[in-house]
């Protein structure tokens, strides 16, 4: 099949029209999807756009075009003090900026000017082609006129400084009372804030880097690894309260050991062998920047089953998986070194990848979707070898807790987690397509944070609660049993009805299963959710991880902090992604989110937070 020929390439700068009005802005081309045939580009202020071709027009040609206008006959003759009188007296950095404003002869019979916009924009931008855009075969007739009605409003005030936390160029209707007019800026107005803004540095096209930036990066390099030993090494104790913090660190060798090293890699290989088995559905993702969509093996429920079989057999063959529990330290250890080995590889990779294949935010320099010929690294370590080794962990401590108190059947509060979690991880995998559009997965590059977080974080410390039951089994009456097990399914239907609910929305707007919903339209062509469980709270699908978080945690009883752990990060990760998600949607949509937000009021938890 022919690729279709692309006009303007990634990471080129050309002018683009703001959607709904005649006014072209500096925005630089993210990408072009080939299906729709739409350019993603961003602003100066961090907004995400799509726009046609027709929409978008070289710099060097639109400023030319500026330039020969701005010197027709019609233009000296003008009497009136125009602003564009004004801008002969500029810099030659001022000509170089445009924006245009037209469309004003249109409404040339209406007298009251209606839908005009008002356009707060930098004098820098506003050049010798301010007016004669409007101009048609009476444009001398017609400037007189403009210049009149000028002249008339020279009191007008121009809002030229940005506001705080306000985009640079910001365009808002005003309200419809008939007699609005375009607000324009003394000449003496022009004229200095012209000299602020040519001495002042241009506006940056980069992303703000999450978790620290850079600084922020050798911190979590450091504290990441630490925290995991700490938890691992204060959860062995007898008595894992905060009293006996710090916890003894051991010796050396205790960190290490070759055998576990071995479970290790055969873990990861086993999963990639089952990843790789033409079983499943094909799954496409998202549509990249240059419009590709790739294929996913999804078949991460089948990996689980199998795997769950192979368990079975290794137990009754007589392997002794209460291994994992003795040998829970060098197990992480062993996982780790992995962890870091692989994010090197990653790291070397993306200094020789092309510029296409870089997340573009964060800035972070890595592969968005790092493959080996078909074989997708990232989609491979989310999903199998950490996940599918939380539920094996869980398994071994629960037959460890059998052979330390001589048990038959593990305590009621282990089968709890463990059913609590399983049920968790078998969603996640039977809906293993639902995570090609998350925001994590579209946006992310892959490196030490996820890497570290899949292979290591995951499997280590979420497993923190069973760990703990090990030698700390709890009683439970039938009351608080029947609780628990309410509370875990309110949340497990909250989780899945929401993310279901945008799942589909994402993939699919038009879906006639969704057409009870109601949306606000953004000027990116999409729209935002505002009905179902995403009108109750912006964030349902957190609400319901928040219940189950709680139903993981409550039957490990209230004697100690540490098995807590996992509800205490969850609160802390929740409120990161929200703010996360609040500022890159705010960029993204502008002044839609800000509709949006005063429609769904909640964040998390309703008529709370």
């Amino acid at each position: 099949m022919r690729m279709p020929i692309v006009k303007f390439q990634r990471g080129e700068m050309v002018m683009g029209r703001w959607p709904g009005s005649s006014l072209y802005y500096e925005v630089q081309v993210l990408g072009f999807d080939a299906k729709s045939q739409l350019y993603n580009v961003i602003y100066k202020d961090g907004t995400e756009l799509e726009l046609k071709e027709q929409d978008i027009k070289s710099a060097a040609g639109f400023q030319t075009r500026s330039r020969s206008r701005s010197r027709s006959p019609g233009r000296r003759r003008s009497r009136s003090r125009s602003p564009a009188r004004i801008a002969r007296r500029l810099t030659s950095h001022t000509a170089a900026a445009v924006a245009a404003i037209t469309d004003s002869a249109s409404s040339r019979r209406d007298t009251r000017l209606k839908d005009t916009l008002e356009v707060r924009l930098s004098p820098l931008q506003q050049t010798k082609a301010d007016v004669n855009n409007s101009k048609n075969k009476h444009e001398r007739k017609e400037e007189n006129n403009m210049a009149n009605k000028l002249n008339e409003m020279s009191d007008a005030k121009v809002e030229a400084e940005p506001e705080k936390n306000q985009a640079r160029y910001n365009l808002r209707r005003r309200k419809d009372d008939g007699s609005a007019k375009p607000a324009v800026a003394r000449p003496e107005q022009l004229e200095e804030e012209v000299a602020k803004m040519a001495a002042a540095p241009a506006a940056t096209l980069s992303t703000p880097l999450d978790f620290g930036g850079k600084i922020g990066a050798y911190f979590w390099l450091l504290f990441l690894p630490s925290w995991v030993l700490f938890l691992v090494m204060q959860v062995n104790q007898e008595d894992p309260s905060l009293v006996n913090f710090p916890p003894p660190l051991p010796t050396l060798e205790a960190f290490w050991d070759a055998q576990a090293l071995c479970f290790v890699i055969l873990w990861i290989l086993f999963q990639a062998l089952l990843y790789i088995l033409p079983v499943g559905k094909l799954s496409e993702g998202m549509p990249l920047s240059s419009g590709e969509r790739l294929k996913y093996r999804t078949n991460g429920f089948f990996a689980i089953v199998v795997s769950a079989v192979a368990v079975a057999a290794a137990v009754h063959q007589g392997v002794d998986l209460t291994y994992i529990h003795s040998h829970f330290l060098q197990l992480a250890t062993a996982s780790f070194l992995i962890s870091v080995l692989l994010s090197f590889y990653l790291y070397v990779r993306s200094r020789y990848t092309s510029l296409e294949q870089l997340a573009v935010g964060g800035n972070s320099g890595h592969e968005l979707n790092p493959r080996i010929k078909d074989f997708d690294l990232k989609f491979f370590c989310e999903m199998r070898p950490g996940l599918i080794g939380w539920c094996l962990i869980n398994f071994a401590m629960a037959l460890a807790e059998m052979k330390q108190h001589g048990l038959d059947f593990p305590s009621n509060c282990m089968i709890l987690v463990n059913l609590f979690q399983l049920l968790y991880v078998v969603d996640g995998l039977w809906n293993e397509e639902a995570i090609l559009t998350t925001m994590d997965f579209m946006h992310d590059g892959f490196g030490f944070m996820l890497a570290f977080g899949d292979l290591v974080w995951v499997p280590f410390t979420y497993t923190i609660q069973t760990y703990y039951l090990v030698k700390h089994p709890k009683p439970l009456s039938l009351p608080v049993l029947t609780a628990i097990v309410l509370l875990k399914f309110v949340g497990f239907y909250i989780y899945r009805k929401s993310n279901s609910e945008k799942n589909t929305f994402r993939r699919n707007p038009s879906d006639p299963k969704l057409s009870y919903l109601k949306t606000i339209p953004t000027a990116t062509g999409k729209s935002l959710l505002v009905s179902g469980w995403w009108g109750v709270v912006r964030h349902p699908n957190y609400l319901g991880d928040l219940l189950m978080a709680l139903a993981w945690s409550l039957p490990c009883g209230f004697s100690h902090l540490l098995p807590w752990y996992y509800m205490i990060y969850f609160i802390i990760l929740l409120v990161h992604r929200d703010s996360r998600d609040m500022s890159q949607c705010r960029r993204k949509y502008g002044s839609a989110w800000d509709e949006y937000c005063r429609t769904v009021r909640y964040r998390i938890i309703p008529c709370v937070y």
